[in-house]
This record gives C-alpha cells, sequence and structure tokens, in this order.
C-alpha cells in the first residue's frame, strides 16, 4: 500500500570548528535523491547574520523555509494590520529582534531564535539538520549543533548529516573539545590556528567522500 511521506533525505554533511577568533563553516553540495545526483553545485550554507553562518543537511525544501524564517524574524518588521488580524493590533506593531533591541543579532542570539523555531514545529518538524557558527560577543569562535526539534548545546567543533558519523571520530581524535558538563565548565574552542582548522576540515571531507556517496 502506497504510503505519504513528506520527507526526503537529500543528504550531504556539514562541519563546523570554532577557534579563539575565527569559526570556520563548510559544507559540500551535492544534491542527490537515492542513487540520482540532482546537481553537484548546491551551497547548504546560508548567512544569516553579519557574524553567523548556518550550514544544514537534510531535505531542502525544509532547509529553504526554515532560513526564509530565521531570515524574516532577524531582519523584517512585521506589522499587525488592522487589514489582516483585525482587533489585534498591539502599539505601532509586533517588532522583532533588529527593531526591538537596535542592534545586529549576535551568533548566541541565533541559536536560541534557531531553537524556538525548531521546536515551535515539534510535531511536524523542518527535516534538517543544522549547525550554526560564528563568533560571539567577544569575538570568540562559536559552534551550537542541534537535532531536528530544537535541542541545542555550544561545542568547540561539530558535523551534521549523511557523513557525519565518519568525520566525528576524526575531529574528536584531533579536537578532543571538554565535556560541557564539566565544573567549572571550560573554553570549547578548538586549540588549532585557522589554517590548520582548514586543513583539517578539508581532510576530514577528502575521508567522508570515500566512503559517503552523498557527499562530495
Amino acid at each position: 500500500m502506497a504510503r505519504f511521506d513528506p520527507y526526503e533525505n537529500n543528504g550531504g554533511t556539514c562541519v563546523a570548528v570554532a577557534g579563539a577568533d575565527y569559526c570556520v563553516v563548510a559544507a559540500d553540495t551535492r544534491l542527490s535523491v537515492g542513487y540520482s545526483i540532482l546537481t553537484r553545485d548546491h551551497s547548504k550554507i546560508a548567512q544569516l547574520a553579519d557574524k553567523c553562518v548556518l550550514a544544514s543537511s537534510g531535505f531542502q525544501g525544509d532547509i529553504k523555509a526554515l532560513q526564509k524564517n530565521l531570515a524574516a524574524k532577524e531582519l523584517m518588521l512585521l506589522a499587525r494590520m488592522a487589514l489582516f488580524i483585525p482587533n489585534q493590533i498591539s502599539g505601532a506593531a509586533n517588532c522583532v529582534y533588529e527593531h526591538n533591541h537596535s542592534k545586529k543579532m549576535s551568533c548566541p542570539a541565533m541559536a536560541q531564535l534557531l531553537s524556538n523555531t525548531l521546536y515551535y514545529k515539534r510535531f511536524f518538524p523542518y527535516y534538517a539538520f543544522n549547525v550554526l557558527g560564528g563568533l560571539d560577543n567577544q569575538g570568540k569562535g562559536c559552534v551550537f549543533s542541534y537535532d531536528a526539534v530544537g535541542s541545542y548545546e555550544r561545542t568547540g567543533y561539530s558535523a551534521q548529516g549523511t557523513g557525519a558519523a565518519l568525520m566525528m571520530p576524526v575531529l574528536d581524535n584531533q579536537l578532543r573539545s571538554p565535556s560541557p558538563l564539566l565544573l567549572p565548565a571550560r573554553d570549547a574552542v578548538t586549540p588549532l590556528s585557522e589554517s590548520e582548522a582548514v586543513d583539517l576540515v578539508k581532510d576530514v571531507f577528502a575521508s567522508a567522500t570515500e566512503r559517503d556517496i552523498y557527499t562530495v
């Protein structure tokens, strides 16, 4: 019997590594369905703020919807007009972050916004597995890793997608980020220089592409 399935995994892998004053975010460009390659030139990375980048793997329809949702919440001024929502005008407008705070959204603030957005859709979630990377308010690199319904943590590095299980052991071996459960909390940024981090990301992608048909 045919069964309705609204999701399709289009494959791909994303990885991010945070350093003392940088964050490297990378993803492959292959878009696939099953054993068919739709394109070899599709970016899985979107810049959400001045110092914040989102890399996503999963169903591309949901990923694009999620990116547009986040961009609208960060940049646009959404007014509640009497024409569309009668008797629900709250002051002049229902403003979003930039209007309320008179400043651009930081990467940790965007991380919380992304978590809230994913959790809001938890009963019919976005089929998107996200890594958010950028610089925090102190200029330190930060990486946030998510599940599909918004649970997240700040780490020194992370990978998501079909090749993540191949990349994470290599990253764990090379970087050894401290556990977030340790008290007192320890800095999760990696000890590598920016050029060393870029070389490491290239190496883990080279390894994953040899073993995962959806990553290249």
